[in-house]
């Protein structure tokens, strides 16, 4: 094993292509032992490409790395051994009880004690009480509990998590992302793909990655500062016609409704002030300057990605 002790992945220059297309191109990065680390972006922008290559379940094309200490070209199997994986859909059998799964789950990783494991998965992750429910009974929450039950019994080093919340209401995840940190207190290191902000925003650092490159990272007041963006809070009537008059507007990169005012935001001060000068002085219209928040930042990434797609 090489590699600081501290950071549990550290690649450089990984490039993917399937079937002559470019999934991943040239992504360089760090991730930090016991750290939440989560990804950003939008459908087919290449986040499960990038973890899975970062863990070593994916061989790159180009570029090297470690993950935990380990060669991800040469030393996969080794990494594998110490990642859990936690898909977007359940994937433990649906027939069989809460403690039947985990049991099962148990035996698979050849735990000395099956049993005991277990029961203190259902203890840690409040699944008393529903030991013998059978999974298919579960409601999205109570599934995505056993799952995360099922990913941390042999006590990964390092824990996948993709889209772990989709469908789930808000208090359930919540609790999920409680013991998450739980666990991240404990030494575990999670990668994380999420599209909910509040869960971006409870990651320790965070990536933003648009069809295979890596945008910006860093910590949300990182990635936040970085994006330079000069922020507008607009409150009044008739909102939905002022951003139809705003959209496309030169200077003006991003302008989106927010519950009962419209964001709007660019990274050029002089040309977004140029923009909405004859719009400010419109009396029914209340500006606000007002600090970018991480989904003003995400969507104007996402219209910029896409047209660099284009």
């Amino acid at each position: 094993m090489t590699g600081a002790p501290d950071i549990a992945i550290d690649v450089k220059g990984l490039t993917k292509s399937f079937d002559g297309r470019v999934v991943v191109r040239d992504l360089s990065m760090q991730v930090k032992r016991g750290s939440i680390y989560g990804f950003l972006g939008p459908n087919g922008s290449g986040k499960t490409t990038t973890i899975r290559m970062l863990c070593g379940l994916l061989t790159p094309d180009s570029g090297e790395g470690t993950c935990l200490g380990y060669n991800i070209r040469t030393e996969a199997d080794q990494i594998k051994r110490h990642v859990g994986y936690m898909t977007q859909r359940f994937s433990l059998y649906q027939d069989l009880s809460v403690r039947e799964n985990l049991e099962f789950v148990a035996r698979i990783y050849g735990l000395n004690a099956p049993v005991k494991s277990a029961r203190e998965i259902i203890d840690r992750l409040g699944l008393h009480g529903r030991e013998e429910q059978l999974a298919a009974q579960l409601s999205g929450g109570w599934k995505q509990r056993l799952a995360l039950g099922a990913c941390t019994l042999p006590s990964p080093q390092l824990l996948l998590l993709d889209e772990p919340t989709a469908g789930v209401d808000p208090k359930a995840r919540r609790e999920f992302w409680n013991e998450i940190h739980a666990l991240a207190n404990d030494g575990l290191t999670v990668l994380v793909s999420t599209h909910y902000m509040d869960e971006a925003e409870r990651c320790h650092e965070i990536a933003y990655i648009a069809y295979g490159e890596l945008l910006t990272h860093g910590t949300v007041e990182e990635v936040i500062e970085q994006s330079k963006l000069i922020t507008y809070k607009v409150s009044g009537d008739d909102l939905q016609k002022l951003l139809h008059q705003l959209d496309g507007k030169p200077g003006v990169d991003m302008v989106a409704p927010f519950g009962t005012s419209l964001h709007v935001s660019g990274r050029d001060e002089k040309k977004l002030e140029a923009a909405i000068k004859p719009y400010r002085a419109d009396k029914k219209f209340v500006w606000t300057r007002s600090e970018p928040s991480l989904e003003d930042v995400f969507i104007e990434l996402m219209n910029r990605s896409k047209d660099n797609f284009q």
